[in-house]
């Protein structure tokens, strides 16, 4: 029994075949916006590439630029077919096409609904990126003299700023890495010399922040250093009282970013999928009804489309016999082959009369 079995008449066709005509090119102003989120994506994950450790993350840029690219070439294709199907002899040339292009459809639309997944699960990936490319990129917040890194003082500082974050989990972790250059210490200095003499490294340790790590809606003025040293500010407890330095660590305030454009992005694809879904399956209908009309002469008879010819499970089964054919014409030619080659390989024995 055929699935989504339908009746239609010439005037039935005619609308459906409009329609169609009319969703694929609703649909190719789909792929331009999906082609559009791509691009707007890829921009944004370059503009902090410098505290991204790989470039895995653009990955899901790529291929929303390439899926818009490929729903508006398909969608395009359709939207001509359907017009042609208007008229039965310029339908005609598209008969031959329409399986093999109905097929590469499914293909396209399981692509586009895995890239849909891929959008909600890219959040542990970009997770570890972020936290390694945000750690590297804090060691080299120092080194403005240094050509390559000279700009990352800058774009630690702007990401601090414009994020409202401090670190890469929190403000603690600029205690950890020596963020101010050589170039600005007073090495004569007896508490210089003994910083860098009591770090095994030798590196100039602080307990201070940049100054982006500031919360500038703070009533009190910015303590940056000394943050950890009560007796060095009035009535300041660092343990108890609320400082005035961004709480969030950059990490966790670039993800929620990342992660929600990307789940946004995610929820509009999963909407073009279903949308290209109604269009293959609209198009299919069409397809079999103008394939299945008895009396091709006479355009105004009634006819049948379907979706599938045989139900699910007797495709399936169909799919699956097809494949398990397959498998052993390939076993039997390569039995062939291997045969053809032992015969070959035998050498006619030669008897010598003396």
């Amino acid at each position: 029994m055929a699935l989504l079995k339908v009746k239609f008449n010439q005037k039935k066709r005619v609308k459906l075949a409009q329609g169609l005509w009319l969703m694929n090119w609703f649909s190719v102003f789909a792929g331009i916006l999906v082609f559009s989120m791509g691009l707007f994506l890829k921009i944004e994950l370059r503009k902090r590439s410098e505290v991204m450790d790989n470039s895995e993350s653009h990955f899901v840029p790529n291929s929303l630029i390439l899926m818009g690219i490929l729903s508006c070439a398909f969608n395009g294709f359709a939207g001509k077919i359907c017009y042609d199907s208007l008229d039965p002899t310029k339908f005609a040339k598209w008969k031959p096409l329409l399986k093999p292009y109905l097929a590469l459809c499914c293909i396209f639309n399981m692509l586009i609904f895995f890239l849909a997944l891929i959008c909600f699960l890219m959040r542990g990936s970009l997770d570890s990126t972020l936290a390694q490319g945000l750690k590297n990129g804090m060691k080299f917040y120092r080194d403005t003299d240094t050509p390559g890194r000279c700009f990352m003082k800058k774009t630690i500082d702007m990401l601090q700023i414009e994020f409202k974050c401090c670190g890469n989990n929190g403000y603690k972790d600029w205690f950890e890495i020596q963020w101010i250059s050589n170039r600005y210490l007073d090495f004569s200095s007896k508490e210089v010399k003994d910083r860098i003499k009591s770090n095994v490294d030798g590196r100039y340790l602080v307990d201070g922040v940049p100054f982006s790590c500031c919360n500038p809606s703070s009533p009190r003025p910015c303590i940056q250093y000394q943050v950890t040293n009560n007796s060095a500010h009035y009535s300041y407890d660092y343990q108890t009282e609320e400082l005035n330095l961004w709480r969030r660590g950059c990490r966790e305030a670039l993800l929620s970013y990342y992660s929600g454009m990307m789940s946004s992005m995610g929820g509009v694809i999963l909407l073009v999928w279903l949308f290209e879904m109604s269009v293959m399956v609209g198009l299919r209908l069409l397809h079999t009804s103008l394939e299945s009309i008895a009396n091709p002469e006479d355009p105004e008879c009634e006819s049948e489309g379907w979706v599938l010819e045989n139900s699910l499970k007797d495709t399936f089964k169909s799919a699956l016999e097809n494949l398990k054919k397959l498998g052993k014409f390939n076993q039997v030619e390569a039995g062939a082959e291997g045969a053809e080659g032992e015969e070959g390989g035998k050498t006619p024995a030669i008897t010598t009369v003396s």
